[in-house]
């Protein structure tokens, strides 16, 4: 078993190696996308936006998603180029909390997970002018049988507006719930090459 999951994870000194530990037990335990995470951006006006993403990858340099640069969060991340994200696994009583500055993935990394996405899933990006008005469900629909008989054959390729972000957190907080609401709650925060643990009142 794991120490990281089964014993006393405040005694963890390194944030990603706990949170792999508890990303593996959450896609045991979670009946739906354990990889769905909050995703908090602010506009020009500092007035902030949150809505759901997939979390499609980790390490130690970051949390990384995917979305249209079009989009509104996608013009956001783009002008502010600060985020937050927070994963709640219901089934385990926990979550995870994140936030720091933002950058694109590489050209090759965001080509790779494109073409790792269903057909149809990489079709719906090209057919889809995120978050901008739609005149009808038909207009969606017509767009995207355009674009399945213009890459009728072939690969489909990565529009160039839709790609990743990486989101390289100052700040890791992992929270546990326990009864009386006497929650265990510890954060690492980043100090040069390395991380400064706290625990938290809950």
């Amino acid at each position: 078993m794991n120490p990281l999951i089964t014993g006393d994870f405040t005694e963890s000194e390194e944030p990603f190696a706990l949170f792999k530990a508890w990303m593996a037990e959450a896609e045991a335990s979670e009946p739906n996308d354990p990889n769905a995470m909050a995703l908090a951006t602010v506009d020009d006006t500092g007035l902030p936006n949150v809505r759901m993403v997939l979390l499609k990858g980790f390490d130690e340099n970051g949390f990384v998603f995917y979305t249209n640069t079009e989009s509104n969060k996608g013009q956001e991340l783009l002008g502010q180029r600060k985020a937050a994200l927070v994963l709640h696994w219901k089934s385990l009583r926990r979550q995870v909390r994140a936030r720091g500055p933002v950058t694109l993935v590489s050209d090759e990394e965001a080509d790779a997970y494109f073409q790792s996405r269903p057909r149809d899933s990489r079709i719906g990006a090209w057919a889809s002018q995120q978050s901008r008005p739609l005149e009808s469900r038909f207009a969606l629909e017509k767009a995207v049988a355009l674009n399945t008989a213009k890459y009728a054959i072939g690969e489909v390729p990565r529009p160039p507006y839709w790609t990743g972000f990486r989101i390289a957190p100052v700040s890791i907080e992992f929270w546990q719930d326990k009864p009386f609401r006497l929650h265990d709650r510890v954060v690492f925060t980043r100090e040069g090459e390395g991380w400064r643990k706290v625990r938290l009142y809950p």
